[in-house]
């Protein structure tokens, strides 16, 4: 299921229209089913609270108003430079050594 603070794509009659950030998941009266209150990635910001069941938080089909809805969380990406392959982003530089500056010189 996802979780607070994960970012998902909310698909709108199964085409993606607008990013969200799940701000909380706390659960309602009902067993199995949620109070997901979502921040809008849009400008400007919305906050906006859905009433859902854990199948729907997990991305499963659900309506809203007759429409087709369906949650999507998207996939962290961290780009750190110790894992980037060998010879990715390397300096002729040796730690050692300042680099050097050239200065621009108009022809």
């Amino acid at each position: 299921m996802a979780i607070e603070g994960d970012v998902v794509l909310i698909y709108y009659q199964e085409q993606p229209t607008v990013f969200a950030r799940i701000e909380y998941i706390e659960p309602d009266i009902k067993k199995d089913w949620y109070h997901v209150t979502l921040l809008l990635l849009t400008i400007p910001t919305q906050a906006v609270t859905w009433i859902l069941r854990d199948q729907y938080i997990d991305g499963e089909v659900f309506t809203m108003g007759g429409k087709s809805m369906r949650l999507e969380v998207v996939k962290k990406v961290t780009i750190r430079e110790s894992e980037q392959s060998p010879g990715q982003n390397q300096t002729k530089n040796t730690p050692n050594k300042p680099a050097a500056v050239i200065p621009f010189k108009k022809p």
